[in-house]
């Protein structure tokens, strides 16, 4: 006689494969990508610009997430930092239009998590829970920049770990209005920010030499074309962990049960 095992790991993995295909995981993941490169990148731009304390602005961002060093740092560098001027030039209205792109990113991600937890789309008088999620985003983001100038090694690491746990377990239960609970959302946040460590192992190895690669050939188009990638591969990791963490708790649900 089979194990029994084997059969129900098979199971398993082809019901999460049908709800990727019908979340459209690949799909949102391109989408989150775009919107990300399009409507959150220039309002992190202004934001890391009005930095106080200087710390290299929103390409730092960028060159911490991926992990690049040397010579792809460098190219990155020199498309994504902006005119020392780009606060002084950018006008109210300016601004505004700024907050509403990024509120579409927002809304893009709100949509993601309802879509997983087969939720309804929440009313538009919520969209102040898309703001706040993006000011708090933002926050993390650059307290994640600072702590490169102030920690090394494995406590930076479990700095951001956890840093990173707390927003990515918060932020879906915000966004999903408390219809979820906490702890249905917590397989979620792990396995997102494991995957995310994940996420930069891969681009330390494939994307640190394949920047300078595509700037060298193509210029400052192909080291957007890379930065995407990453986007994407971004995209991929916070909708597939949403989802992963939502079989989890079914299976733990359904034993206790």
């Amino acid at each position: 006689m089979e194990p029994s095992g084997e059969p129900r790991s098979r199971s398993w993995l082809g019901e999460l494969r049908g709800r990727a295909k019908e979340l459209e995981l690949l799909h949102r993941a391109m989408g989150f990508a775009t919107l990300a490169l399009v409507t959150l990148a220039p309002l992190l731009i202004v934001v890391a610009a009005a930095d106080p304390l200087g710390h290299g602005g929103f390409a730092l961002w960028l060159v911490d997430g991926m992990g690049l060093s040397g010579r792809s740092a460098a190219a990155v560098r020199e498309v994504f930092t902006p005119p020392s001027r780009v606060v002084g030039t950018t006008s109210v209205w300016g601004a505004v239009l700024l907050a509403v792109f990024g509120l579409s990113f927002a809304a893009s991600v709100q949509n993601g998590y309802e879509r997983i937890w087969g939720l309804a789309a929440g009313p538009w008088h919520r969209v102040w829970r898309q703001l706040v999620w993006l000011v708090v985003l933002m926050a993390y983001l650059y307290l994640q920049v600072q702590t490169r100038s102030v920690l090394e090694g494995s406590y930076r690491i479990a700095l951001s770990a956890g840093t990173g746990l707390l927003f990515f377990w918060w932020g879906p239960r915000f966004l999903l209005g408390r219809q979820v609970r906490w702890r249905e959302l917590l397989p979620g946040a792990v396995t997102t920010v494991v995957c995310l460590g994940g996420l930069r192992v891969f681009s330390i190895l494939v994307f640190t030499p394949l920047v300078v690669t595509n700037a060298v050939s193509y210029g400052a188009v192909g080291t957007v074309l890379v930065v995407e990638s990453w986007f994407a591969g971004a995209g991929f990791v916070v909708y597939g962990g949403a989802l992963f963490g939502r079989m989890v708790w079914e299976g733990v649900a359904s034993r206790r049960a």
